[in-house]
């Protein structure tokens, strides 16, 4: 028995004496990968985040063929970037590729960087006047009455927060404004929606003068 295990022992050792270059190649190269595994830093953490997927206008409603999501630092994601952005309107266009955040939208967002305001829609009564404004832009809202012609200032310095694309009329606007057209009532669906920051005690007079009267502004 203890002759066997001798001779066993000798052929074993024989191998290794014969692959002696092989295993320490091998040892080496397991030693090596060992140690690159070891001081291989982790993956960086990544955060997803919504982009647009192609140039979008102002007063798009975002749906989800209008946003694509990618990976990138944390340090690169806004710290206003929105939440839950599909179906939410443009406040300002939005280049590809760019992130979707709260100041790009219509809501609350619009005024940030300005506490003292309250963003307010209104609608003016000529598209094209309405044209003539751009985001960033301060006027002086007037309203006229319609039925003395007289006008009078409603507020100064108003900020234009935000000018969304003008929606076309559908067949049935159309045909309400052909009836209506001579008798001095005025469709709600013609002219332009502007989104105005106005202060908070100005409001009231703003819608008000919206509603009641024909609104027009001064640089």
């Amino acid at each position: 028995m203890f002759t066997r295990i001798t001779s066993f022992s000798r052929r074993v050792r024989r191998g290794v004496l014969a692959h002696r270059r092989l295993l320490a190649f091998l040892l080496t190269a397991s030693a090596v990968a060992i140690g690159l595994s070891a001081t291989r830093p982790d993956p960086p953490d990544t955060s997803t985040m919504a982009v647009a997927s192609r140039d979008l206008p102002v007063g798009t409603v975002l749906t989800a063929a209008d946003l694509t999501d990618v990976s990138t630092d944390p340090a690169n994601v806004p710290a206003d970037l929105a939440e839950a952005p599909l179906g939410e309107r443009l406040a300002a266009p939005l280049r590809r590729g760019e992130p979707v955040t709260d100041v790009r939208l219509v809501g609350p967002g619009l005024t940030e960087g300005h506490p003292d305001l309250v963003a307010v829609p209104v609608r003016l009564p000529d598209a094209e006047m309405a044209g003539l404004l751009h985001v960033g832009d301060t006027v002086d809202l007037y309203a006229t009455d319609p039925a003395t012609a007289e006008t009078a200032r409603v507020t100064t310095d108003t900020l234009i927060l935000s000018l969304p694309q003008a929606v076309e009329p559908s067949r049935d606007d159309s045909m309400a404004q052909g009836k209506t057209e001579g008798f001095g009532v005025t469709n709600t669906s013609a002219g332009r929606l502007v989104i105005v920051g106005v202060a908070e005690n100005s409001v009231e007079d703003v819608t008000s003068a919206g509603v009641g009267g024909y609104l027009t502004f001064a640089y």
